[in-house]
């Protein structure tokens, strides 16, 4: 960071908000910072997580770096028929996440869960968290979460090659769901995720 003896910082830990520090010792492979003052409490994101398949590096670190800066307090990549990718560096994953938050002064860090199949995680899915579904085969259809209640909820996208035809019908099954368009166009997958963030967020988060 280039700081020396005496220069000032804000940091955060992603529990008790933003402080004013003080670099008390720098040295090449690391240091000490006092703590002066609170800056700002800790604000936390609505209770929203965002579930996607991976898709290639450089799009799926994209969309965890705008789940982190719009408000999502837990990002599950979910492994599904269509998934293109099989692994994910979760801990890059959180890397990407911390320094979202740090660009955008936000005092909360979401976490990057590990890779987790579809199947496994809908199995013992909560049954008071409503499961937002972009469902692509909607497309063009009206948007409705006019009458949708805030709470505990979670986005679902899904991979570049759709979801399933099992897992549609499960999907569909599952109380819990809401099948909504994106508007009248395909979008691709990170597209999608932004779009269905601002979407939730405008309608049932904090940017109401």
């Amino acid at each position: 960071m280039r700081l020396a003896r005496g220069d000032a910082v804000l940091v955060f830990n992603g529990h008790d908000g933003e402080w004013r520090a003080e670099v008390a010792e720098a040295g090449k492979r690391g240091g000490i910072l006092t703590c002066t003052g609170q800056t700002r409490p800790l604000q936390l994101p609505p209770d929203l997580w965002l579930l996607f398949a991976p898709i290639k590096k450089a799009r799926t670190d994209f969309i965890v770096e705008k789940a982190a800066e719009m408000g999502a307090a837990r990002i599950v990549p979910v492994q599904t028929r269509h998934t293109n990718s099989e692994r994910i560096r979760q801990d890059r994953l959180q890397a990407h996440a911390v320094e979202a938050a740090e660009q955008c002064g936000g005092t909360f860090v979401p976490e990057v869960a590990e890779l987790v199949a579809l199947d496994r995680l809908l199995a013992t899915w909560p049954k008071d968290r409503r499961i937002l579904w972009c469902d692509e085969t909607k497309v063009g259809a009206q948007v409705a979460l006019s009458g949708a209640e805030p709470g505990p909820w979670a986005i679902l996208i899904g991979p570049e090659g759709g979801f399933s035809g099992a897992e549609q019908i499960r999907l569909r099954a599952m109380p819990q769901v809401l099948p909504v368009s994106l508007g009248p166009r395909i979008l691709r997958a990170d597209t999608a995720a932004v779009a269905a963030l601002a979407l939730w967020q405008a309608t049932l988060g904090d940017w109401r």
